[in-house]
């Protein structure tokens, strides 16, 4: 069953627009599909991590050795989430961050499985499952964003402009 517009949830989020600069805030609706449309919409292991809360083994995803300039994006909805500039070697085995390109495009909630207290990080719009992040990173934020890279895409830093979201007109 669809809903009306007045049922859908919005958030604001920051995108880029046609000229490949971020924008906003702008307020967006949330992506919600159902399991089968999300199946169809991304690879197994993307939705083991993004739909499943799932976990890639350390020192296997793609991007964590990534050095090249641009913007890591939510692999559910392409969401703008980091930029290469805030990425560090955290010696963990997932890509990691010490901020997000815009605090409104990730959402933080409490974790409290596998018997530990951690604060998970989800996409703003989709509600992806990102990963999580501690307060044991490097300055300026003292923050480490742990992301699988199964739940990223990366942009070059040449082709933002590619990433132009139709609510940033």
């Amino acid at each position: 069953m669809e809903r009306s517009k007045e049922e859908v949830e919005s958030v604001p989020v920051r995108v880029f627009n046609e000229a490949g600069e971020l924008v906003g805030p702008i307020d967006c609706p949330k992506l919600v599909l159902t399991d089968a449309e999300w199946h169809a919409r991304l690879t197994p292991q993307q939705f083991a991590i993004l739909r499943s809360q799932s976990t890639e083994r350390p020192f296997c995803g793609t991007l964590l050795d990534n050095k090249k300039k641009g913007v890591y994006t939510c692999a559910g909805c392409g969401l703008p989430l980091f930029s290469s500039d805030s990425k560090f070697n955290s010696g963990t085995g997932w890509p990691s961050f010490f901020q997000p390109i815009a605090k409104e495009n990730v959402l933080e909630h409490a974790d409290q499985s596998h018997g530990m207290v951690r604060v998970e990080i989800v996409c703003a719009r989709c509600d992806g499952h990102l990963g999580h992040v501690f307060e044991d990173g490097p300055p300026p934020t003292g923050l480490r964003f742990c992301l699988n890279s199964e739940s990223l895409e990366f942009t070059p830093s040449d082709s933002l402009s590619a990433l132009a979201d139709p609510i940033a007109k």
